[in-house]
């Protein structure tokens, strides 16, 4: 792992760096973005960066500036980064120190770019929905925040029943999101996905997914998704185009033809721009 702090390159990435007073520490007042590596090169990073501001910009947080980003970005990824296969690089921005409580102080954001080799993604995956609601009136729907905690809650239940991946739906009970991936699905050989108005993120998988391979953006009830879609996937950063096997307790073709089809269009696309 690699990681560089507000200008400089750590020489022990888990050696305390951050003040224990920081917003972003003390109560998951930051954004980030997570962006793959492949042999070392980001892939869309225009597009993580353009994102990252859009999340600050929500949160109230000054813009970050994406040339300290990106010399971030280069400092991490020098030197042995090329010879991994696929990687992580996380850009968090954070409010910077605070007094404890929830109001901000005046001091500089903080900016912290960190990096590490991952294994490649299986193919498919096993997804079960939790209890739990993504409001998506709240004042962080649609932003990606460090404030995290929900995320790992519902993961845990997820894991407990044997699935990968948690599943929200929202107030309204419409199908919204996984807990770090957006949904797919097929009904009578159309691929849609929930509008943005639905609470989740807004994915740039997500994006390139739509753009590359056609999709219509709707809302409908989970219940009624999960029961009725033929063909379900996942799309993350990460994940890039994944199947889902089983949903709870239902069983599902792993990839079916639509997520075939969009896996072979995504990797095709990918390996022609690493900066679409």
């Amino acid at each position: 792992m690699r990681a560089w702090l507000n200008g400089d390159l750590l020489t022990d990435p888990t050696d305390g760096a951050i003040a224990v007073t920081d917003h972003g520490f003390t109560v998951g007042d930051g954004v980030f973005e997570a962006v793959k590596t492949l042999h070392g090169r980001p892939f869309a990073l225009t597009r993580h960066l353009a994102r990252l501001q859009r999340s600050a910009a929500g949160l109230g947080l000054p813009a970050p500036d994406l040339d300290d980003v990106r010399r971030g970005v280069e400092a991490v990824l020098g030197g042995e980064a090329a010879d991994d296969p696929v990687g992580r690089l996380r850009i968090t921005w954070t409010a910077g120190p605070a007094p404890m409580g929830s109001g901000r102080g005046g001091g500089p954001a903080t900016l912290v770019v960190a990096y590490s080799a991952i294994d490649a993604a299986a193919s498919s995956t096993t997804v079960a929905t939790v209890p739990w609601t993504r409001n998506e009136h709240g004042a962080t729907a649609g932003l990606k925040t460090t404030s995290y905690a929900e995320n790992v809650i519902a993961l845990a239940h997820a894991k407990e029943r044997g699935a990968t991946e948690a599943v929200f739906a929202n107030t309204a009970g419409d199908l919204c999101e996984g807990t770090g991936s957006n949904v797919f699905y097929v009904v009578d050989g159309e691929l849609r996905t929930p509008t943005l108005a639905a609470g989740c993120l807004a994915g740039i998988t997500r994006d390139l997914v739509i753009e590359w391979c056609g999709a219509r953006e709707v809302d409908a009830p989970l219940v009624e998704v999960r029961a009725g879609a033929s063909e379900v996937f996942l799309v993350s950063t990460t994940r890039d185009v994944q199947a889902v096997s089983r949903w709870d307790d239902r069983e599902l073709p792993a990839p079916g033809h639509v997520t075939r089809r969009c896996a072979e269009t995504w990797a095709a696309r990918e390996a022609e721009t690493m900066d679409p």
